[in-house]
């Protein structure tokens, strides 16, 4: 079932078009992932996925209505945002940050905050303060609480940025567990190309625009990557080569 969909939307932060005519869609349990070079529009598309955004023209739909005829908390119920950047300064502790995503549920929580520290491996950290938190465990923190929201699709800008391949790998994992056990449809932003080839559909943009969309095979050709990140021929064996090993170690990393 579809849970995102974008209908010939289009964005401009000044007169001149930037996100031009872009269709594509989201199903449940789909792990999706949106690459291209900086400045390419991946943030602008996220936000405008989440209702952040208003398009100049077409429609994001969620849930087949318009996301912005939803209210805010008819919103959380049905969309989970999280941006690159979550440093949030105020002492909470894990409990308190992963209990605040049941605000929209209004007291009938999706989960648990133990059922959902659990879910992402961090059971026994609830009365820990998030700055006593590794990077990889903040993430994850944030994600518990998007679990409490009971959200049908998360959101999420470059969550494997600046964390170690350990860390990737993990994350990486635990969003693959919750799409395809919870039904969840995760779309996110990513630039590793070799991550990027594991997940089950990728969008590939450049300069607002839609350059292709598919299985992770056809989209991350040599051809395609050289042309949307205007690298030269001798990048080829880097990107196979980085590709593999990402693929090995997701499999030695399987359960």
């Amino acid at each position: 079932m579809t849970t995102l969909e974008f209908v010939n939307v289009s964005f401009s932060y000044c007169p001149k078009s930037f996100i031009d005519q872009m269709s594509f869609s989201v199903a449940e349990g789909e792990l999706v992932g949106l690459m291209g070079p900086n400045g390419g529009g991946k943030s602008t598309i996220l936000k405008l996925a989440a209702g952040l955004l208003s398009p100049q023209e077409g429609v994001v739909l969620a849930g087949k209505k318009a996301i912005g005829s939803y209210c805010g908390k008819e919103r959380a119920k049905l969309l989970a945002y999280l941006p690159q950047i979550l440093d949030l300064q105020a002492p909470f502790r894990v409990g308190e940050l992963v209990r605040m995503g049941g605000y929209p549920q209004e007291g009938s929580l999706a989960l648990t905050v133990e059922e959902a520290l659990y879910t992402v491996g961090l059971q026994g950290k609830e009365k820990t303060l998030l700055a006593e938190l590794s990077g990889g465990e903040r993430r994850r923190a944030y994600i518990a609480m998007t679990l409490v929201q009971g959200a049908g699709v998360l959101l999420l800008d470059e969550p494997l940025a600046s964390l170690d391949i350990k860390y990737q790998f993990d994350l990486y994992r635990l969003l693959k567990d919750i799409a395809r056990e919870k039904g969840v449809a995760v779309f996110m932003s990513l630039h590793d190309i070799g991550m990027g080839a594991m997940l089950d559909r990728l969008l590939l943009v450049k300069d607002g625009r839609l350059i292709a969309k598919g299985d992770p095979g056809s989209v991350l050709t040599d051809e395609i990557v050289r042309n949307v990140y205007d690298l030269n021929d001798s990048i080829g064996s880097f990107m196979a080569t980085n590709r593999t090993v990402c693929r090995a170690l997701a499999v030695a990393g399987s359960p």
